[in-house]
């Protein structure tokens, strides 16, 4: 029996990249996956295709975030496919580049919407259709580790996210719900097609003390450890998942 049988998870932003790693990873450890998405539909469907292809069970979830009434629309849609909770993944977010003086209040609000607000209703209206003993875990950003200026609003979402980890660890340890974050460095996915310049993806590989960019199964790897009973007596903390970047400076 796989170390998730039986358990039912949600990722949201799971049609792509890092989270569909994850949505990827858990499903073949055993878990029922709810694969939730904002816009793309053909790329989460063809994400349950795989997972159910392996043998894995999936459904979708579309739910628009960053918008009034996101989590319980989120939740409504859930309903539809599950009766309870075992691990939430937040995983959806956005970037927000730009040095302070050049970030649009507009943009601010989106960033902070979609990467801190989204994910703080999302547990809080959950809470009571995730079961005791259940995971949460919030996808982060090794952006929070040191001073990165050119993505100061988003670095900003991620670190209050780091602090709703530790709080709800405390909060939530009554129930033996665990809450951890992982923070990842530099991920090769699709949302970054500057890394197709290689003189570029060496740059980034640089960061890394293994001379390499991430992987998005370097990120799932870790958070399918921290859904499992393996990472019981471990909550409240922020896995770096970065490769070491950083480390030299």
């Amino acid at each position: 029996m796989s170390k998730l049988t039986g358990r039912t998870a949600l990722v949201t932003g799971a049609s792509r990249g890092i989270g569909r790693a994850i949505a990827l990873r858990l499903a073949s450890e055993g878990a029922r996956v709810g694969v939730h998405y904002a816009s793309n539909e053909a790329a989460a469907k063809e994400t349950v295709a795989t997972i159910e292809a392996a043998g894995g069970t999936a459904f979708t979830i579309r739910t628009e975030l960053g918008v009034p009434g996101d989590a319980e629309a989120l939740w409504r849609a859930f309903d539809a496919h599950a009766d309870g909770l075992d691990i939430l993944v937040n995983n959806a977010g956005i970037a927000g580049p730009g040095l302070i003086h050049e970030v649009s209040e507009a943009t601010y609000d989106k960033v902070f919407a979609i990467n801190a607000k989204a994910p703080f209703f999302i547990i809080q209206k959950g809470l009571e259709r995730l079961r005791d003993g259940g995971r949460i875990i919030n996808v982060s950003s090794g952006v929070t580790k040191v001073a990165f200026p050119g993505m100061t609003s988003y670095a900003a979402s991620k670190g209050a996210l780091e602090v709703l980890t530790l709080t709800l660890a405390q909060t939530l340890g009554s129930r033996d719900i665990t809450v951890n974050a992982v923070s990842p460095g530099t991920v090769e996915t699709d949302i970054h097609p500057w890394m197709a310049d290689p003189a570029a993806k060496a740059h980034a590989a640089g960061f890394s003390v293994f001379n390499r960019v991430g992987q998005p199964a370097d990120v799932a790897d870790v958070v399918s450890f921290l859904a499992s009973d393996d990472a019981r007596w471990v909550t409240g903390q922020n896995i770096d998942v970065s490769g070491g970047s950083g480390l030299g400076i």
